[in-house]
């Protein structure tokens, strides 16, 4: 069985990482799955409720469910499945565990930007995140690590950004990025 690929979008909170995975989606010859945190809150693996109330301890919680989750990510691929998988990097440590568990797969590492007063629009405009947190996923997020390709969410339709990265996944040469952070330092 051949391994699957994957293409990992970064970028803050309400950057247009789901909206730019549906695009590439529609765009991809083969079936890629999409895989984020955000499907699984939505499938309600959390107990979302009780956390809210107090009776379990998010902070305490977050750091294995996060852990879980990117491996998740070798998993599937793995298995055999294409992947498009959207994240927020927050972390150098985050960076680290992302390029030593996906090590073995060809990764294709794109970062979606969008300018801080868009961030903050949408975020507003969605309603269904924690105010704030798009401006703190703004500061840190594409500071650890190189992309193989960024685009813009503010410069193009979604499904003319889709077409720009996967006219540069197809135009790429080794090493993309992911092999290069792997890369022992000389």
């Amino acid at each position: 069985m051949q391994a699957g690929r994957i293409i990992l979008l970064n970028g803050a909170s309400s950057a247009g990482k789901s909206t730019l995975a549906r695009a590439l989606q529609s765009q991809l010859p083969e079936p890629f799955w999409h895989w984020s945190i955000d499907h699984l809150l939505a499938a309600g693996v959390l107990p979302r409720e009780r956390i809210a109330a107090g009776e379990f301890d998010w902070k305490a919680m977050r750091r294995p469910f996060l852990d879980g989750f990117l491996r998740t990510i070798p998993a599937l691929a793995a298995a055999g499945n294409d992947l498009i998988v959207e994240h927020i990097v927050e972390t150098a440590d985050w960076m680290r565990s992302l390029v030593e568990l996906l090590a073995p797969f060809d990764v294709f590492y794109v970062g979606v930007r969008c300018p801080l007063p868009e961030l903050v629009r949408r975020e507003l405009e969605r309603g269904d995140r924690r105010v704030g947190s798009a401006r703190e996923d703004d500061a840190c997020t594409h500071g650890f690590g190189a992309y193989d390709v960024e685009v813009d969410s503010t410069r193009a339709a979604p499904d003319e950004l889709a077409a720009d990265v996967l006219g540069a996944w197809h135009a790429r040469r080794a090493p993309g990025a992911f092999a290069r952070m792997a890369a022992p330092a000389r």
